[in-house]
């Protein structure tokens, strides 16, 4: 099985509600974004218009991996953006700036590619099983993308005091999977760590201009200089840990109330997450309409199996509750929320198999369906596709083994000189590594 191919693979439309107001501050758009995060369209507004980012709001954050629609507004300026990649469509005008409550739902259009006969065969009945139960509402791996990107959790390193690991990761810690102009511009702050009067001379640097500035004259303040971030960027990484949190202790719960031997385990970014696959009628009304609480020192437990499920990944974190807080920073901080364990995909369809013009021999099918605000389309697929995400299953079919690499060229006596012998033996260097990248 495979997602997001092409850009058009993953289509998401907004549907969204807002106070018309001729006259209000706030000048509201419906962007259309492809290959970019919200977060990248967003920068890329601020930077074309010079508008601080503080004036633009947005209702959620929509996939980078695909083309995606959604709300944003700019206070104070009427823009007119049309590029192949970002549109600003004009709706109107409001009073107030947007947040997640102006988002109704969220549709979907998947095309899942890379699926043989065997697939479409199991399709049937996980489509009832997920029309029965619905789909666990974990967090995917999208959330995760610091653990993609090899910098842990950073509000980790904030949490134990290291305000300077925490920078580093955040300004100076490349990643080898982003070919961006930021890749770049971090990699001149690895080699110039504490160099804050340099210049860097990489597009997209500004972006870090805040956080530099603050350096060059407080060069051992990292926690005001991590303040001097985005602050929506800030809450972020403290919800992407309360995230994990959130999946580890919902299959703690799973495993304690439904049993292992009715679980079906799916990979993903930050290790395997469980779904039913089939219930009782006990554990099927337990389940329905269960929450599930984001963590913070202030999160109340009624449910005395949810707060030993919760508690003990904690326990493996070596933390208590009190625990989940920046000591000095009171500006980061954990808000404890409830949130619903299952989701109920709405209209959910699947399309007639075709032929995968992009995988040989292979099948493409078409999955469409509606979420609330909040839910992973991804994990609908996945749910769905549950067999091909498999922990130690290395994908959907199994590649033929590679040949035998050749034998190395045989290396010539002593007797045929030293020079024959350095030849002979750069031939079988060359051989060898030719035989590993056909491996």
């Amino acid at each position: 099985m495979k997602l997001k191919q092409r850009p058009e693979d993953f289509q998401v439309t907004e549907s969204w509600r807002f106070e018309e107001d001729p006259r209000g501050a706030y000048f509201v758009y419906l962007m259309d974004k492809q290959k970019l995060s919200t977060f990248e369209a967003v920068d890329r507004i601020c930077r074309r218009f010079k508008v601080p980012r503080a004036a633009v709001s947005f209702c959620g954050l929509k996939d980078k991996q695909g083309r995606t629609t959604q709300l944003v507004a700019v206070e104070g300026r009427a823009l007119e953006l049309q590029e192949p990649d970002l549109r600003l469509k004009p709706l109107g005008r409001t009073a107030r700036p947007l947040s997640a409550e102006n988002t109704t739902s969220n549709r979907f259009a998947v095309t899942v590619r890379d699926l043989g006969p065997d697939d479409l065969a199991r399709l049937s009945a996980s489509l009832a099983e997920v029309r029965r139960l619905g789909v666990v509402n974990y967090f995917d791996s999208q959330r995760f993308g610091s653990l993609k990107h090899g910098q842990g959790f950073i509000v980790k390193d904030l949490m134990r005091g290291d305000f300077e690991v925490a920078l580093r990761n955040v300004l100076a810690r490349p990643s080898p999977l982003d070919q961006s102009g930021d890749a770049q511009v971090k990699a001149f702050w690895k080699e110039h760590w504490g160099e804050w009067e340099r210049r860097n001379p990489h597009p997209g640097a500004e972006r870090y201009a805040a956080v530099v500035r603050h350096l060059k004259s407080h060069p051992a303040d990292f926690r005001g200089a991590l303040l001097r971030t985005e602050p929506r960027w800030r809450g972020l990484q403290v919800f992407a840990y309360q995230s994990w949190l959130w999946n580890e202790g919902v299959k703690a719960y799973l495993r304690a109330v439904v049993g292992i031997a009715r679980l079906a385990a799916v990979r993903y970014q930050a290790g395997s997450l469980l779904f039913p696959r089939e219930l009782d009628a006990p554990q099927a009304r337990l389940l329905e309409g269960r929450t599930f609480p984001l963590l913070a020192p202030s999160t109340r437990f009624v449910d005395p199996a949810v707060e030993r499920a919760a508690l003990s990944v904690l326990g493996r974190e070596d933390m208590r509750l009190s625990d989940l807080a920046v000591p000095g920073t009171p500006e980061i901080h954990f808000d404890a929320e409830e949130r619903p364990l299952l989701v109920h995909p709405g209209r959910l369809a699947v399309g007639e198999a075709r032929p995968d013009e992009l995988n040989r021999d292979r099948l493409r099918v078409n999955v469409a369906f509606t979420l609330p605000p909040g839910a992973y389309a991804t994990l609908v697929v996945k749910r769905l596709f549950h067999w091909a995400l498999e922990p130690g299953r290395a994908g959907a079919r199994r590649r033929p083994p590679a040949p035998p690499p050749p034998p190395p060229p045989p290396v010539p006596s002593r007797g045929e000189g030293f020079l024959a012998r350095r030849r002979a033996e750069k031939a079988e260097r060359a051989a060898r590594r030719a035989a590993a990248r056909k491996r």
